[in-house]
């Protein structure tokens, strides 16, 4: 007769170890798919709107510069004076423009060089006649600036305090005048070696050399 056996024995058979919840799937990795269309057409639009761009910036900018650049200095804003009379005259004679670009004038001439005083219009028309080239200043001119006229003024040329001017600094020739916006204007530098060689005067080949002292008075003209 069989015994029963004792669960609590060391001799009876053990019982499997439970295996605890089964493990989660691996994750199945969706196969690549190509790239459709779509977004190859994008691909290309991009690309195609930066060659766009590039040839817009190239030529497009070189236009922008050249119209962001600074024009070079010109005389286009110079003012003609044609049939000056060239009569001489004793008496004092009302130029229409500030300082005279020719008229009527007096006998004598001024000597070439700058002056601290306006001198008299009717001497200083004398010397346009002979090719001088004038530079005239507004009387309360900084005194840099003046000095600054003074080096540009060539030889036959005579520079002077003026009142009444348009501008704080004229240059004038026989028969035209130019208004400039101080002694740094560029346009001074062009106008005397466009005109300065007396290309518009009647004496053409006489100077302001040899001319008289005006009188302190700019009142006063020596005839």
């Amino acid at each position: 007769m069989n015994e029963p056996v004792d669960e609590t024995s060391p001799d009876a058979p053990a019982e499997p170890a439970d295996p605890g919840p089964a493990p989660p799937p691996a994750p199945v990795t969706p196969p690549r798919q190509g790239v459709g269309t779509g977004a190859r057409l994008a691909v290309v639009g991009v690309a195609l709107l930066g060659v766009l761009v590039l040839l817009a910036t190239v030529t497009l900018l070189p236009r922008v510069a050249d119209r962001l650049r600074p024009e070079p200095p010109n005389l286009d804003a110079v003012e003609v004076f044609e049939d000056v009379p060239t009569t001489h005259t004793e008496e004092a004679v009302d130029y229409p423009t500030e300082p005279p670009v020719g008229g009527r004038h007096a006998g004598e001439w001024l000597d070439c060089g700058a002056y601290d005083e306006q001198v008299p219009a009717e001497n200083l028309v004398h010397d346009l006649e002979h090719g001088t080239v004038v530079i005239a200043h507004d009387p309360d001119l900084d005194a840099d600036e003046v000095a600054l006229l003074e080096e540009q003024l060539p030889q036959n040329g005579i520079l002077t305090p003026w009142a009444g001017l348009d501008a704080p600094v004229v240059v004038v020739v026989w028969g035209r005048r130019l208004a400039l916006t101080g002694a740094d204007d560029p346009r001074l530098a062009l106008f005397i070696a466009e005109l300065g060689n007396g290309e518009t005067a009647p004496e053409p080949r006489a100077s302001c050399a040899g001319g008289i002292e005006p009188p302190r008075d700019p009142g006063l003209t020596q005839v």
